[in-house]
């Protein structure tokens, strides 16, 4: 995983933001896909750092998160 980006990296990007977030953005993440890795922002600070996942990761914690019902309060 990596945080490290370029601004001409992040504007080559199309980013999606969630059709729950309300108009105002929210608490929200944006995502975007490139050939090999799912970068994730936070929508509220899009020239903030940038999460970059393996594709293989990306989709081992979708599978893993899609199977386990939330634990805690």
């Amino acid at each position: 995983m990596s945080a490290n980006r370029t601004t001409s990296e992040s504007a080559d990007l199309n980013w999606y933001k969630s059709s729950h977030s309300g108009p105002d953005g929210g608490d929200c993440v944006e995502v975007a896909k490139a050939p090999d890795v799912i970068h994730i922002r936070d929508s509220k600070n899009t020239q903030g750092p940038v999460l970059r996942f393996p594709i293989r990761e990306w989709t081992a914690f979708l599978s893993h998160t899609a199977v386990r019902p939330p634990t805690g309060n």
